[in-house]
């Protein structure tokens, strides 16, 4: 996964997934396959899809040449609340988006560094499967 800082403030991490690299053929599916990795994970817990295309489209919205599909996945790991700005960045969101031949993943890090790599290890093991 490649970490940027977008607009000067957001840690965010990517990973361009070709097509070829993979057995997922669309956004759902990748979507339905977070989403059973979230229902199997001891303390996390499924909030929402948002379409995302489906909302800026409606809204007559300028929408990026090329993309495809745009939709994240709502989900939250709290466990606790050891203080106020915790809730903040909670809850976590990953973003899969669709090109004409790369699917991209990407999210923004997670305050506990144990849940960032488990969102890693998910988005890795897409490529993997076939």
């Amino acid at each position: 996964m490649q970490k940027t800082i977008f607009m000067d403030k957001y840690p965010l991490y990517s990973l361009l997934i070709q097509k070829s690299e993979t057995g997922y053929e669309n956004v759902g599916q990748i979507i339905a396959y977070f989403k059973e990795k979230i229902s199997e994970h001891p303390i996390a817990k499924f909030i929402a899809v948002f379409d995302h295309y489906a909302h800026t489209k409606s809204l007559g919205g300028e929408i990026m040449e090329g993309l495809k599909d745009a939709q994240n996945i709502i989900f939250c790991f709290g466990p606790i609340i050891p203080n106020t700005k915790i809730v903040a960045v909670r809850p976590r969101s990953i973003a899969v988006c669709e090109l004409e031949d790369s699917f991209i993943i990407e999210f923004l890090e997670a305050p506990k560094e144990e849940m960032h790599a488990l969102m890693e290890s998910w988005a890795k093991a897409l490529v993997e499967v076939k």
